[in-house]
């Protein structure tokens, strides 16, 4: 249900801790006692042995939301009942576990979204009958809500179409906040709407229930004197498909998509159609700036029971190519991942894809589609053998390098076939906390390539900059950071800008 890549290439996963008696026990004779439960509901992934541990999460973090700090520590917040107003921290660190905090929310945060802040907080938006925002960590003498009537306009009554809003912060240092099918600008400091967006053509809601999915398109020319910044949503589902699908009517999901560059004047959104209808897809940035659209369903929507016909094969989508010519079909998986399933980037550059439960429980026999304990790998084209003379190695600087704002930086890697010299770019990726198709404080920036110089032996280094320092590009943490060349790129390093 819950998936987050840190800094140390292991994965931290976790469902609810209410769904009954997981197939996983927690070590040491470990149990919650209430109810008494001594199986995990969250374990540890080590990418690089293909292994996994239990974990101890105390409270139910059904449905919750989380970021990671720049200190690399998942901070992870709200939940369900005795979760409802808990902060959870996990460092990475080898036999670390969760910690909790009581009461560490102002309010309840129940399909709330998280987005890390240039200062290094947490804002955190919405949930259920929560039409407001807070901040973690708190700041002393400062309210602890902040009111935000947009979620409440949003509001579709016995319905919502406004959980989990698409939040992302805009190069201006403003939060964009999408929820249902329209999105504003707010000034989080003063709490202040600094623009309003037009509804999407069609007026048909794209979050929770109707779940679609959004990613903020990978930010470029980072040295101009103003830098594009655009947004694209994809999917959802007709206006009153929830309440049709709760009385066994599964109307087709949406087919389009919706790109609007959030940075112009008089923005407008931009019409897409996609190969096939998907709710519930999640979409995950590549490191050559392509978006992967994964997993979900083309009838129904989000909910118990009320998703039909699995969307098997994921879609790449190629920002750079023109309209009517950017999306990509590809090989399908065996494996439906319905509702409760998640994607994320990989250092490696694979998509790590899990889960999938439509039950209110644990159930793997006798219904169209049983929960669902796989991990599966998606193999990006880039992938490929064939490109494999083509794809950069780096050479340095080593991983865990820490790198200040509005330097230059060389980057020397490797390469075993022919330069195509005028192909080469650097990009860093901010690895996201995905849950309910929509992966939080996602990012990409092409930093591009000043200088590319011919170091023999098949050794090249690439000259960039990194991003200037005010933190409204990138936030200070950590990053992957990727060679690129003619779209192939480089497996990650982990960088950390300060």
């Amino acid at each position: 249900m819950h998936m987050q890549l840190l800094k140390n290439d292991r994965v931290i996963i976790f469902d609810r801790t209410d769904f009954g008696n997981s197939n996983l026990s927690l070590p040491d004779g470990k149990c919650r006692t209430v109810p008494k439960d001594c199986t995990a509901h969250s374990a540890e992934y080590s990418v690089i042995t293909n292994t996994f541990r239990a974990l101890f999460v105390q409270t139910d973090v059904w449905c919750s939301s989380g970021a990671v700090m720049p200190d690399g520590r998942l901070i992870q917040t709200g939940g369900f009942n005795s979760g409802e107003r808990r902060v959870r921290t996990f460092v990475p660190c080898t036999g670390c576990d969760w910690t909790e905090i009581p009461n560490g929310l102002a309010a309840s945060r129940w399909y709330a979204t998280n987005h890390i802040l240039p200062g290094g907080r947490q804002i955190i938006i919405g949930g259920r009958k929560q039409f407001n925002y807070e901040f973690y960590p708190k700041s002393s003498g400062a309210p602890n809500l902040y009111s935000l009537p947009f979620l409440s306009q949003t509001n579709d009554a016995n319905i919502e179409n406004n959980l989990y809003p698409f939040v992302f912060l805009n190069v201006d240092g403003n939060l964009f906040i999408f929820a249902n099918n329209r999105a504003i600008l707010l000034d989080y400091a003063t709490n202040k709407v600094v623009k309003t967006y037009p509804a999407i053509p069609g007026g048909d809601p794209r979050c929770y229930p109707s779940t679609g999915s959004a990613v903020l398109l990978p930010l470029k020319n980072l040295q101009a004197s103003s830098v594009e910044a655009e947004v694209l949503v994809c999917g959802g589902a007709p206006k009153g498909a929830y309440t049709q699908a709760n009385k066994g009517n599964f109307v087709e999901a949406l087919n389009t998509c919706a790109r609007i560059k959030i940075t112009d004047p008089n923005p407008q959104w931009v019409m897409e159609t996609m190969p096939k209808a998907r709710i519930m897809g999640d979409m995950t940035l590549l490191p050559n700036g392509n978006v992967l659209i994964i997993n979900g369903a083309s009838s129904g929507t989000a909910g118990w029971e009320i998703g039909r016909n699995p969307v098997l094969n994921p879609v790449i989508y190629r920002p750079d190519n023109k309209l009517g010519s950017r999306f990509e079909l590809q090989n399908p998986s065996t494996i439906p991942r319905m509702y409760h399933s998640s994607a994320i980037l990989l250092r490696d550059g694979r998509v790590l894809v899990g889960g999938s439960n439509p039950h209110s429980g644990y159930v793997f026999t006798n219904v169209l589609y049983p929960t669902e304990l796989s991990l599966e790998a998606f193999y990006p084209p880039y992938l490929d053998a064939q490109f494999s003379k083509l794809r950069p190695q780096i050479v340095s600087p080593p991983s865990q390098t820490k790198l200040n704002p509005g330097r230059k930086l060389a980057v020397r890697f490797s390469l075993t076939g022919a330069l195509a010299q005028n192909q080469v770019s650097v990009t860093v990726v901010s690895p996201s906390f995905t849950t309910h198709s929509f992966s939080m404080n996602q990012r990409l920036l092409v930093l591009g390539a000043e200088t590319v110089t011919n170091l023999g032996n098949s050794t090249y280094e690439v000259q960039v900059t990194t991003p200037a320092g005010s933190g409204y590009l990138a936030p200070s943490g950590y990053y992957l950071l990727f060679v690129v060349h003619q779209n192939i790129p480089s497996e990650g390093i982990w960088v950390k800008l300060q």
